[in-house]
């Protein structure tokens, strides 16, 4: 249920989704475990000492002080995963980014949205084309996200800038990334919204963008992909949108061009071919409106704090970290070699992640970090 944090709250929500080693599960596992961000922050020392680190390096109220000061001064607001304002779709993935920052118009961010991604070299055939399907779909009332790129994410921008876009980006909100969007990002920041999950004053990183096309995914009923060659971004965006239940639409291209690859490979395993909006709308009128559900849970929860799942946990610590290693390993296997609860086992795994010795991956997997 979406409830207003006090500004109290709001400052104990941002100092542990900006504490290093908690990511979008495991904010969402000590959430479920301690009720409150605060309660949590309070356990996390003793959960980093469980774990075998050393120390818990929590952000003092002053730093989250100057954050929320600095994204203010701008014109931003910071929207917490469990507030109101935060996004439908964005709120119902599995897990939800814990917070994002926005600037410029976040009623946008309430609006039946469609995705457009594609190739960063794009074709001008491929860029008109995104163009024209960003700007009938805004148009007709939607929304249209990209990832402020080069290319079809350029295009579609400018197609729907007059009646609706949001530009998720890589870095903090602040950020200007690439340097020749900067007019761009100007008017999105004065006509439509940009957001981000990462803190303010953040350069944008590798491991950054597939983070950011899953927002992209998440905010969006269904996403386009224009051009996309095999590997590319623009395809990550279209395995969160699976993985998420979205629908994907692609745009068919000529065998003899690479950047169609990923487009037509798309199409062959499901996604519905698209030559025009009126196809995209087609498919989205009758499901608008509908909340948005994962088809599986992809982070089980957290158990509640006890004695006895602290002691199942301790009885079973030496055998998980060895079935451990350096290769991704599906928590349900865990759970069968150990032969224990799932609560357990997720109690180990939650104390080894803020004690900066595990990895998450994709499908429910982790690994030594």
């Amino acid at each position: 249920m979406s409830v207003p944090l006090t500004e109290a709250q709001r400052r104990a929500w941002l100092r542990l989704a900006r504490t290093p080693n908690v990511g979008p599960v495991t904010f969402a596992q000590l959430i479920v475990r301690f009720g409150t961000a605060e309660a949590a922050l309070d356990a996390l020392p003793r959960l980093v000492q469980r774990g075998g680190g050393d120390k818990a390096r929590i952000p003092s109220n002053d730093e989250i002080d100057r954050e929320l000061h600095a994204l203010a001064k701008i014109g931003g607001r910071l929207l917490a995963s469990c507030e109101p304002e935060f996004p439908r779709g964005l709120a119902a993935a599995d897990p939800a980014p814990p917070v994002i920052s926005a600037l410029g118009h976040i009623t946008l961010l309430q609006r039946e949205t469609v995705a457009i991604v594609g190739a960063r070299n794009a074709s001008a055939l491929g860029r008109r084309l995104a163009a024209a399907l960003a700007k009938d779909l805004a148009e007709s009332g939607f929304a249209v996200a990209s990832g402020l790129a080069r290319g079809i994410d350029t295009a579609a921008h400018e197609g729907a800038l007059a009646n609706g876009t949001v530009a998720v980006v890589a870095g903090g909100v602040d950020n200007i990334y690439p340097p020749e969007n900067a007019a761009l990002y100007e008017r999105i920041r004065a006509e439509g919204c940009i957001i981000s999950e990462m803190p303010l004053g953040k350069s944008p990183q590798a491991r950054h963008f597939p983070r950011r096309n899953r927002i992209i995914s998440g905010l969006s009923r269904g996403v386009v992909v224009v051009e996309a060659s095999e590997g590319s971004g623009s395809l990550i965006t279209a395995n969160y949108a699976l993985e998420q239940g979205r629908e994907i639409f692609a745009v068919p291209g000529s065998p003899l061009d690479p950047r169609a690859k990923g487009t037509n490979r798309l199409i062959r395993e499901g996604a519905t071919l698209i030559e025009c909006a009126h196809d995209v709308l087609t498919v989205l009128r009758p499901i608008l409106g509908r909340d948005f559900t994962e088809p599986s849970a992809s982070a089980p929860r957290s158990p509640t704090d006890s004695a006895a799942a602290e002691a199942e946990a301790d009885r079973i610590r030496t055998q998980l970290e060895e079935a451990l290693g350096p290769a991704p390993v599906e928590v349900d296997e865990l759970v069968r070699q150990c032969n224990s609860t799932v609560s357990a086992v997720l109690s180990v795994l939650l104390e080894l992640e803020v004690a900066g010795r595990l990895a998450r991956h994709s499908g429910n997997r982790v690994s030594w970090a």
